[in-house]
């Protein structure tokens, strides 16, 4: 009999390939999830992952046997919520893309729970491609992300088409919200923000341009890398949203650069029932004030 947790390490090896990562999601230490994989290959009597230096991928038998593992996985997450219905208490689940503005989605909770002091949230933060999977295998309800390519239309809210701006140590004494150009960053080191979704359109503005900064930080972190930029050491490419009560910095909208996102909020492949239901219907009335 294959333990649950297993099942939980080898999906997020899978999803992030990566021992590192994956770990970091399932909240043990790298040692741990690798004596779990370990586990299970046993169990199984096959191996399944390929292990580089720099990633890890699935072999012949990982490939067969991720599908089944997915659908136990769903399967579980399933009950787990039908008992949660259950429960008096409304619940919504809702993951969101970690570059979303941080300050929107504290609002979103802050007035339902205002309205709705009954409601119980369970958040969680992820990459796009890590939140699409967990609404396929209904660990979450909601999801705020991104919209990427044709989607049936009533399972989609549009929330916002946000365009990105050039953010600056405010002691260079630019004017924030005044454009600025490529020449104008010629010497600006870049802080580069590594879960950008527009990352490579970045680098190639620049080099379109004969231009190419002095990388001097990298982070997944949005708030680190804007807190870096107040300190000083260089400038980064954000979406507008995102600078809003930020100090120490200025923003620009960068010439030329017409690069733009729509933040969308997904709905479940399902329906919802009793108080989680009107919950839901809330959550999008909720979100559609804040964004818009």
């Amino acid at each position: 009999m294959i333990d649950l947790y297993l099942l939980r390490y080898f999906l997020a090896v899978v999803e992030t390939g990566n021992f590192t990562r994956a770990a970091d999601q399932c909240s043990v230490t790298q040692p741990t999830l690798s004596a779990g994989i370990k586990k299970l290959e046993m169990q199984i009597g096959q191996q399944l992952f390929e292990r580089t230096n720099k990633r890890v991928f699935l072999t012949d038998a990982g490939g067969r046997f991720m599908p089944r593992a997915k659908a136990i996985f769903h399967e579980c997450n399933i009950a787990v919520m039908e008992m949660k219905e259950a429960q008096s208490r409304p619940l919504l689940r809702l993951g969101v893309l970690s570059t979303v503005s941080a300050g929107l989605v504290k609002k979103i909770v802050t007035d339902m729970r205002q309205q709705m002091p009954d409601l119980a949230f369970e958040i969680e933060d992820g990459s796009e491609q890590e939140l699409r999977n967990r609404l396929d295998e209904r660990a979450i309800d909601f999801s705020i992300s991104l919209e990427r390519g044709p989607i049936e239309a009533d399972r989609m809210t549009l929330l916002m088409t946000e365009g990105y701006v050039f953010v600056l140590p405010s002691t260079t004494g630019h004017v924030s919200g005044a454009e600025i150009s490529v020449a104008d960053l010629a010497d600006c080191p870049m802080v580069v923000r590594s879960r950008c979704e527009v990352l490579s359109e970045t680098s190639r503005y620049f080099t379109d341009r004969n231009i190419r900064p002095r990388l001097v930080y990298r982070t997944p972190n949005d708030d680190r890398a804007l807190d870096m930029v107040a300190a000083g050491i260089g400038g980064t490419v954000v979406p507008r949203a995102l600078v809003e009560g930020k100090t120490g910095i200025s923003w620009h909208p960068l010439k030329g650069f017409i690069h733009a996102r729509n933040v969308v909020l997904y709905h479940p492949r399902y329906s919802m029932s009793g108080s989680a239901a009107l919950a839901g219907d809330q959550l999008i009335v909720y979100a559609r004030q804040i964004f818009g």
